[in-house]
Order: structure tokens, then C-alpha cells, then sequence
């Protein structure tokens, strides 16, 4: 599936730099060494190119006026600080996971570390479901291997914590966490979710014009709600051995099925012929306008946050298949919270067996309830996007606001010079003012300044040369 580029907004640049693996760093996530190298290494490489961007911008005459950052960019926000530009934090992942990631750097680190390691063990905390110690994001478990994962999320938090009640904007929207997002009395999360393109929101078919070729040709001719859709994100390696189970599973269920497999996962499949005999694989696909065509009826996913929140916007219930961090809270909260899908359960070995993705499958696939919650969510979801709805209003007036703060700034800086506002400074820059002007036209007076005395001996030089 070929896409053709779309044109650039006007009034939009793009500004790249090198992580130092222009090859991709997919690889680097299968261990902690490789993958706690790889954040030290973007926040170096990355540090010095913003600190770049930024002060080239302000000499060039046009500076930053606000710099937003995203999840795993922490250091982006402390770059800002030390050029004196405000920033503010866009988080890409639920508002529930902020808190949870707030409360345990905010005293209640204790607690949840005791009732962790009992997977049934309630935890609660201020304005959010209640949880347990398997519902928790994987970096905060004993079971984590991922050393960057906790100082890279409390790396935000020591940039928020500067700031007198700081904005937060979230990939959510009110309807959905409408408690969560009012959780933590210090910082104000706004909600400015769901971000998707905005032909989806408006219900529009986008591969009516942007995509084509078998992939949609082949979901055309299944009947409505009839595929199971399969995509387990773009970094994580599945084993072989679950790759296996994963194959089984579908093939047991008897349904039609459309299945991304990575290039570099390929090599795992063992009855490919027979897969495609029932069901279609492809290397990649454009997940909204799948999840957005009819014949889709459900969604097996690694739960990342942009594909659970595709999910729901799209009206899909989802077999839940969470592997690390925010995806197992992600998954509690399709299950517990939204209703909109089931997790898988898995064995002692930590594989999901093909029974049990049958079993899930079969539940989604069946079960009018999850489908009735999808559609629920799919309807507020696109009324916040739209135009005038809560996310629209919510983000429009984050804009206004720093308009109105800029205008502030230039405001005063105005009455400063001009005297104004009782500051006094503006009296004094004026008597400096005044003090250079009567300095400079005293230098360059005829017969004594001295800058009219030092371009006549320059002169008289010269001429004796």
C-alpha cells in the first residue's frame, strides 16, 4: 500500500536530527542494554539539537515563543526551561497512567511497591480506578528490566514540579477519563484527544481516495463486522513459540482475518500457506482506515495507547494481548473500565495458548454488550474532535491562552520602557537613553569629540603615507 505524501501545512516546518541509528532502532528494544543506551543517547543527541533549533530560531529573528514535548522526550522540557522558553507537556497515554506515574513519585511510591508483588492486592489512589498490582505499568514492577523506564517518567515530573500548576495536554478526551484527568490537584490535564486525522473523526472514507490495492479489495469482500484484525505494534519481538500459538488460534477460530506481521517476524510463521488460505498477512497497513472499514469486527492488540485509542474511536471491541509498559493498564482499562474488550490470560510459562485467543476471539466476536460499548465510546469520541466539541474547545483555547499571555509579555515590556506600571525601570532606561544619545553626539562633534578626532588622525595618516 503506497501513500502519496500529503502537502505540509502552510506555516508548518519539520526540523529532524539524527538518533544516531538512521536504520532504524527497532532491534534496540529486545534488551535493557541496548534499549537504555538508546534513551541516553537520544536525550545527548537530542538535548543539544533543540538547544540548536531554539537559539538559531531567536538569532534569526524569529524565537520559540513555546516548545511542547512529548512522553518519551522528558529532556525536551528542561532544555526549555534553560533557554527561558515555557513548554508544556503533551502526554500520550491515558490520563489514568499519568496519575498513576504522579502518585507513585508523590508519596505513595511505598505503598505501591509493598502491594505490588500480590497480583490480586487492590491499590488505590486519589480520582482512579481501582487497581492492582498486575494492573500497574510494567516499569514500575519488580519484574522490570528496563532500567531508563522509571527515570525517564519522573524525568517529567522534576520539570513539572518547577511550575505553579502547570498544563498538562493529554491524548484523551473528557467523556472518557472524565475523573482521572481531574485527579491531581497540582497540575491541570486538558484533554485534547482523540488525535487521529480528522476525515476520521468526520466519518468520512479515507481509502476512498488516499490507499487502495488488495488489502481493501480483499476487506470488501468480507461480510460487515466479520474480520479479525491482528497487529501487535511496531517494536516489540514476539517468540516463536508464541508466534505459533498465535497461528493456532486463528485458524481454530475459522473466522477471516487480517494479520500484520513485521518483515523482520516473518521468518516465524510455520504454516503460512495455510494461514493464507483462510486470512490475509501483510508487512504493514494503514490502521485507522482498517479499523475504520465495516468488515472489521474486532481487534487483537498489543494495547499500545494510539491503537487502543483507535479501537474506541472507531466503534472495535478488542482482545486485549498487553506485553509491557502502559499496555497492561491500557488493557485493565478496555476491560474494567470501557468494556469494550477482554484480556488475555497467560500461562505459567507467560505464553498466551491458542485456546485461550480462540476463546477471547470468540467472546469479542460474540458478545453484544462490548459491541455496544465500542459503538458508545466511537460516538463520544468523535463529538470531542469535532468541531466544537470538548477536545476542540479544550485545545482552541489552550491556543488563545498563549496568545493572550504573549500579548501580556509584549504589553509589559512596553510599559516598562514607556515608565509605565510603577515599576520605575522605565524611568531609568530612559535616563540611560538619554545618557548614550548626549555621549554619542558628544563623540562625534566637530573640532573636539573623539570619535571626530580619531577619524581625522586616521585620515592625516594616510595622507603622510
Amino acid at each position: 500500500m503506497n501513500k502519496s505524501p500529503a502537502a505540509t501545512p502552510q506555516g508548518l516546518t519539520f526540523s529532524g536530527f539524527s538518533d544516531g541509528y538512521d536504520e532504524g532502532n527497532g532491534h534496540l528494544w529486545i534488551n535493557n542494554e541496548d534499549a537504555d543506551r538508546y534513551i541516553k543517547e537520544l536525550k545527548i543527541r537530542g538535548s543539544e539539537a533543540i538547544a540548536k533549533l531554539i537559539t538559531s530560531a531567536a538569532e534569526g529573528g524569529q524565537p520559540f515563543i513555546h516548545v511542547v514535548y512529548t512522553t518519551i522526550a522528558s529532556w525536551v522540557g528542561e532544555v526549555a526551561r534553560s533557554l527561558h522558553v515555557p513548554s508544556t507537556l503533551l502526554w500520550v497515554q491515558p490520563a489514568t497512567i499519568f496519575g498513576i506515574y504522579y502518585f507513585y513519585f508523590h508519596g505513595y511510591g511505598e505503598s505501591i511497591g509493598k502491594n505490588m508483588n500480590e497480583p490480586s492486592w487492590p491499590i488505590e489512589l486519589p480520582g482512579l480506578p481501582l487497581l492492582t498490582g498486575s494492573d500497574l505499568p510494567s516499569f514500575l514492577l519488580p519484574s522490570n528490566t528496563f532500567d531508563f523506564g522509571r527515570p525517564l517518567y519522573k524525568g517529567h515530573f522534576d520539570v513539572l514540579d518547577t511550575e505553579t500548576n502547570p498544563k498538562v495536554l493529554v491524548n484523551s478526551f473528557d467523556a472518557l477519563e472524565s475523573v482521572a484527568l481531574r485527579a491531581i490537584e497540582k497540575l491541570n490535564m486538558v484533554a485534547i484527544g482523540p488525535l487521529i486525522p480528522s476525515a476520521f473523526l468526520e466519518g468520512k472514507n479515507p481509502s476512498d481516495s488516499s490507499t487502495g490495492g488488495d488489502l481493501f479489495e480483499w476487506l470488501n469482500s468480507k461480510p460487515s463486522e466479520s474480520v479479525v484484525y491482528v497487529a501487535f505494534g511496531s517494536s516489540i519481538s514476539t517468540t516463536k513459540q508464541q508466534m505459533e500459538e498465535i497461528e493456532r488460534g486463528l485458524l481454530e477460530c475459522g473466522r477471516p482475518f487480517l494479520w500484520v506481521v513485521r518483515a523482520t517476524e516473518d521468518g516465524k510463521l510455520s504454516c503460512k500457506e495455510e494461514l493464507n488460505q483462510q486470512g490475509l498477512i501483510v508487512s504493514w497497513c494503514s490502521q485507522v482506515e482498517v479499523l475504520s472499514h465495516p468488515s472489521v469486527g474486532c481487534f487483537v492488540t498489543h494495547c499500545g495507547w494510539n491503537s487502543s485509542l483507535e479501537s474506541l474511536v472507531s466503534g472495535v471491541p478488542v482482545v486485549s494481548f498487553p506485553q509491557w509498559a502502559d499496555q497492561v493498564t491500557n488493557g485493565k482499562l478496555i476491560e474494567d473500565v470501557w468494556k469494550t474488550g477482554i484480556r488475555v490470560t497467560r500461562n505459567e510459562e507467560g505464553i498466551v495458548g491458542r485456546g485461550e485467543i480462540k476463546k477471547c476471539i470468540e467472546v469479542v466476536m460474540g458478545g453484544d454488550e462490548k459491541r455496544s460499548n465500542a459503538k458508545k465510546w466511537k460516538d463520544l469520541g468523535r463529538e470531542a474532535g469535532e468541531e466544537g466539541g470538548s477536545s476542540d474547545k479544550n485545545l482552541k483555547t489552550f491556543v488563545e491562552e498563549l496568545r493572550a499571555s504573549l500579548k501580556r509579555e509584549a504589553k509589559w515590556c512596553i510599559e516598562i520602557v514607556m515608565g509605565g506600571g510603577g515599576r520605575g525601570r522605565g524611568e531609568e532606561m530612559r535616563r540611560n537613553a538619554q545618557k548614550w544619545k548626549d555621549l554619542a553626539r558628544e563623540a562625534t562633534m566637530e573640532g573636539g569629540g573623539s570619535s571626530d578626532k580619531n577619524l581625522k588622525a586616521f585620515v592625516d595618516e594616510i595622507r603622510a603615507r
